[in-house]
Formats: C-alpha cells, sequence, structure tokens
C-alpha cells in the first residue's frame, strides 16, 4: 500500500498506534468528510477557518470568496494546517477518566496554491460540488466568468500528511473491570432526512433521486 512519508510534523508522538500514514486510508476519511478547519498564522495572530473542501487526485481544494481574508493569504504561499476529524461513537468506560470518542482524523500540512487557469479552476468548482452531492453539478446553471472571478480556489497538495484512527471498546484500568457499571460504545453517523422542498419551487419540479436518496456512509 502507498504511504505517504512521515515528516517531524506528522509523526504522532501520544497515541503512535493509532497512526495511519497509507494513502488510501487517507483519502478514504477525507472523501467522506464535509467540513475542514484551516489554521494559519498572520502577522503573529493566530487562525483556525472552517470551510468546505474535495479531494482531487493527491491534491486538496479549497475555494471560497475572492474577498476572503484567509483565502488572499493562504494564497501567498504561507504554511497551513488542515485537518479533517469524522466521529463515529461515543465511548463510555467504567471511570470518568477513560472516557473517549472513536473517531477518525486527517492533519495536513502544506503550502497552497492559486489555481488561476479558467479550465482547471471550473473542473475544481465541478469537484467541490460532486463531493458534496455527487450528479448535481450537472443539473443546475454553472458559474457564469463574473461569478468565476469573484471565486478564489486554492489546490494543498497531500505530501505531508496522517491519520489518526480510534476503534473499539473502552478501555478502562483492570481494577475497573468489576465495577457494575455500564460501559459501552454509541455509535454516532450523519443521516440525511428527507428534502425539504424551496418554498418558491414551481409545481412541477420534483425532488431529484440523488436528494432523496442521499447516504454518505463510510467509503
Amino acid at each position: 500500500m502507498d504511504k505517504i512519508p512521515q515528516t517531524p510534523r506528522t509523526t504522532l508522538r501520544r497515541l503512535p498506534q493509532r497512526g495511519n500514514y497509507d494513502r488510501e486510508a487517507i483519502n478514504r476519511i477525507l472523501d467522506e468528510g464535509f467540513i475542514c478547519h484551516v489554521g494559519f498564522t498572520v502577522d503573529g495572530r493566530s487562525f483556525v477557518i472552517p470551510t468546505g473542501y474535495a479531494r482531487v487526485g493527491d491534491r486538496l481544494l479549497i475555494h471560497g470568496s475572492q474577498a476572503s481574508r484567509m483565502l488572499r493569504t493562504l494564497g501567498q504561499g504561507i504554511d497551513v494546517c488542515v485537518t479533517v476529524t469524522l466521529i463515529d461513537g461515543l465511548v463510555l468506560a467504567r471511570s470518568a477518566f477513560h472516557h473517549s470518542m472513536n473517531y477518525r482524523s486527517v492533519v495536513v500540512f502544506g503550502k497552497a496554491t492559486v489555481i488561476d487557469n479558467p479550465n482547471e479552476k471550473l473542473e475544481a468548482l465541478r469537484a467541490l460540488s460532486e463531493h458534496m452531492i455527487p450528479g448535481r453539478w450537472d443539473d443546475v446553471r454553472g458559474p457564469n466568468e463574473r461569478e468565476l472571478q469573484l471565486t478564489t480556489v486554492l489546490a494543498l497538495p497531500l505530501t505531508e500528511a496522517s491519520a489518526k484512527v480510534r476503534t473499539g471498546p473502552p478501555l478502562d484500568d483492570d481494577e475497573d473491570y468489576k465495577l457494575d457499571v455500564w460501559a459501552g460504545v454509541i455509535p454516532l453517523r450523519l443521516v440525511a432526512e428527507l428534502p425539504v422542498d424551496d418554498p418558491r419551487l414551481g409545481q412541477s419540479s420534483k425532488p431529484p433521486g440523488y436528494a432523496v436518496n442521499y447516504v454518505r456512509s463510510k467509503a
């Protein structure tokens, strides 16, 4: 399996057994998530901004308004840290200290570049749309020239990244296993409900299959 080389920034210090550097495992987590958190520092001040993203090949795509301070700053080539986390369950132990969560997370370090080529930019926006709702792009009006000009798209290479995963039951101290306290996992997952029509929708318009049957599950 293809592995992403470890660096001092991606090598796990705490609970290193939960670390995973397999590119396929990292891609699966990124492909399931919706929101990433982008961390960066400007003039000695640190910021962490949530935003949508998509993975295309070995790049992470981030987009937003041309007026966005985050995108304008990252486009200058400063160091950035991007994280994605999926919560799979609440882990209830016999002691308060050992309560935890089952999760899958990815951390990416690097420098982002601006996608200026109009065709590449349009394909990046298609990828962002398809990442959230596969099939939607072909049904809607695409961005016009002005909208493209008002949108910034950045690409972050997935060359310095790691995953961290916790699965399974609680891990209690040996002496606590005899306590008469329930312990286990409460599984959590993201579930889509039935689509809600826009109040201004025409009477002949019906929700498409990809909206009615939308599922976001583990890849």
